[in-house]
């Protein structure tokens, strides 16, 4: 009997969670890290910092999912991947020192506030499900203090909404603010006027969606505009004091709240023994095979990797089914043993809703907008979703939205402070 070649994961997102399920476990050790002890479906964060889903329907606990099907068989070690050493083949967690064979490194990204300083402790993110759910959590406050609040004018500035960042994220969170003030906020806050909410998007671009069409980016602003938010193209953040965001042009806009989806980069890793070839946005540079260059026995797949090539010069997109997808071609290539299958992006196009009834697709030659394509929004992240029980939760949920308008999820949920156990404390 030969000992299994052990493999460490360290990410358990889409790309991490689709190599398991396609790893020989008979041939290897897999053993997945994550800070986490839960997946969850990032495109739907901003229906929970919106009030429109529960974390737990979009959440999936690790340990239950490595039970079931093609996954069983990995083993799950919660923690924070701080170090990774080369030359002694280990990784460093702030619990335990891990050995290796193999490492996959499919950790994703996180926020990039491109620098501007004191950025990161004022303005809020979508990253994750805790930054989703403390986004939610303030934007219902403050439709409760506004509607306490004796004056317009100080209704105004409570209700200064201000997204910076016109890609997917951002025009998602900024459609679905767009439909509280137009639908629910007559209904359950009476006592504040719809003109006293305000939603602006800003992108430094001179247009919306700019990795989408032309044509999606022009109906997206339509919708938008049917939604009452206020759309600034051209626009640079230079900085953000005081409740007043600086643009590089000069000019000024008041807001209280701040939700920035404009930049994401690689997670950070302290590195030893080795030195890994690194690229923009802090993402590691492979090849065909994704294979990390500059160290052996190491490969990336997900957002934190850069593959470049004739079609992508500056990387492959940082989607979902990118991640998907290099997962399943690594784990045919080391449970063969050999690299032979070159890694080959099969683009299945792109999608953005702005609210109900109101997306758009751009699926190879087929472009879609309006209901047909927010329908084929519903079917995509449906389908995606893991677990019967969460697809029909979230089911539900959407239809009795889509019928209503109501939610009973608009619940203002703030964790103590008090004690400070040792997982807050880290």
């Amino acid at each position: 009997m030969t000992q299994k070649k052990r493999i460490v994961i360290i990410g358990g997102g889409f790309g991490g969670l689709n190599l398991i399920k396609n790893i020989d476990k008979k041939k290897f050790d897999v053993i997945l890290i994550d800070r986490n002890n839960f997946h969850s479906f990032p495109p739907l964060f901003y229906q929970i910092a919106s009030s429109g889903l529960d974390p737990g329907s979009i959440s999936f606990p690790f340990r239950r999912e490595l039970r079931k099907g093609k996954v069983k068989g990995a083993k799950y070690n919660m923690g924070q991947v701080e170090t990774i050493d080369f030359a002694n083949k280990t990784v460093t967690t702030q619990y335990e020192t891990i050995n290796y064979d193999i490492l996959v490194i499919a950790a994703g990204t996180t926020n990039n506030f491109f620098g501007i300083e004191g950025l990161k402790e004022q303005v809020y993110t979508l990253k994750s499900t805790g930054e989703a759910l403390r986004c939610r959590n303030e934007i219902l406050y403050r439709l409760e203090k506004a509607s306490l609040a004796k004056t317009a004018e100080e209704r105004r500035k409570i209700l200064s909404f201000t997204i910076i960042g016109g890609g997917p994220t951002g025009v998602e969170i900024a459609g679905a603010i767009g439909e509280m003030k137009r639908y629910v906020l007559s209904r359950e806050y009476p006592d504040i006027c719809i003109d006293d909410l305000n939603v602006t998007i800003i992108e430094g671009t001179d247009r919306l969606l700019r990795t989408m069409s032309p044509r999606s980016s022009k109906e997206t602003l339509e919708y938008l505009g049917h939604l009452m938010v206020d759309v600034k193209l051209e626009k640079t953040m230079k900085s953000y004091e005081n409740n007043i965001i600086t643009f590089a042009d000069g000019s000024e806009l008041y807001s209280e709240m701040v939700i920035w989806t404009a930049g994401i980069t690689g997670e950070p890793f302290t590195f030893v023994g080795g030195e890994p070839e690194i690229t923009r946005g802090n993402r590691f540079v492979v090849n065909e095979y994704n294979q990390v260059a500059g160290v052996e026995d190491v490969y990336a797949i997900g957002d934190i990797s850069s593959h470049s090539d004739e079609r992508f010069p500056y990387g492959y997109p940082q989607l979902a089914q990118v991640a998907i997808q290099q997962a399943i071609t690594l784990a045919k290539n080391l449970n063969k043993g050999e690299f032979k299958k070159t890694f080959n992006y099969n683009d299945k196009g792109t999608m953005a809703t702005v609210g109900r009834n109101r997306a758009v697709c751009d699926l190879n030659n087929i472009h879609l907008y309006g209901r047909p394509a927010w329908a084929a929004w519903m079917f995509v992240h449906l389908i995606s979703i893991l677990g019967m029980r969460n697809k029909i939760s979230v089911l539900i949920n959407w239809i009795w939205a889509y019928c209503t308008y109501s939610t009973s999820l608009r619940l203002l949920f703030s964790p103590t402070k008090y004690p400070l156990k040792s997982s807050q404390k880290e």
